[in-house]
């Protein structure tokens, strides 16, 4: 007789091949790792070796295999390079995050042409040539997770606007490819827009703009990394196989005011 599986089942990602760009550090270091508590073989990808080999330790305790890659997303042909090289050591690629990011604050009448095209060649051209290169070799049933940010949806406290536009054009970007590829190639493309996390990002925040922020946030406080992994492994897995092309805010309620 066919078995039915049970619910907790379809959160599993047993023997799926995971590609975490940004993962030398911060939420892509706790994604890699949340990856590989799922079931997922990772690979790993960001512009430093040391940071990268950090994470895939932490990966391996997990019991799984991990491949760690200097790559800069914003060359279509590093992560070409990427693609191949991940293909070559697993035979396939079923899970991209595309978490790679960069932030600039400065008032936009001061904004420098170069520091505004840096942010926005990482946050969205570097995103885009990424999911590019791992749709060519992602079979049906695929999942692209887009780390767009809160502030793709709602104002910020900072003078941030390449920041903004870019995690902005993210969530457009989503919706595209997730329309060009979810029939036609059997991959899903969705984006989660976090709010702040504990990480070493806010470290450097000072109290008056933290507090204006949470002042914002229906929960009022920041979110811990295992909250926003949680989202990332529902979205990488069969669970969420009926959900393409949408963006879900995991912000504590900022985006709902």
């Amino acid at each position: 007789m066919p078995t039915t599986k049970g619910v907790l089942d379809l959160f599993r990602i047993t023997g799926r091949v995971a590609v975490v760009t940004g993962a030398g550090s911060g939420l892509g270091a706790g994604f890699a790792r949340a990856l590989a508590e799922a079931g997922a073989d990772v690979v790993v990808a960001g512009r430093r070796q040391g940071p990268l080999e950090s994470t895939a330790r932490s990966v391996r305790a997990a019991g799984r295999e991990c491949l760690p890659l200097p790559t800069d997303v914003t060359r279509p042909q590093d992560c070409t390079a990427m693609v191949d090289a991940a293909v070559d050591r697993f035979g396939r690629i079923d899970v991209l995050v595309n978490n790679a990011g960069v932030s600039h604050v400065t008032p936009a009448s001061r904004e420098r042409p170069e520091d505004f095209a840096s942010v926005v060649e990482v946050n969205l051209f570097g995103a885009y040539w990424a999911a590019q290169a791992c749709a060519r070799v992602m079979g049906d049933g695929s999942s692209i997770i887009n780390v767009s940010s809160m502030l793709g949806l709602v104002k910020s406290q900072l003078p941030q606007a390449a920041y903004a536009a870019s995690k902005a054009g993210l969530i457009g970007l989503t919706r595209d490819l997730s329309n060009q590829w979810a029939a036609r190639k059997g991959i899903r493309v969705n984006a989660i827009a976090p709010g702040f996390v504990e990480t070493d990002m806010i470290s450097d925040m000072s109290a008056e703009t933290l507090s204006g922020f949470l002042s914002e946030c229906s929960l009022g406080r920041v979110a811990t990394q295992r909250e926003i992994d949680a989202v990332v492994v529902f979205l990488a897995s069969p669970a969420s196989s009926y959900i393409t092309g949408s963006t879900i805010a995991v912000d504590g309620g900022t985006s709902g005011h």
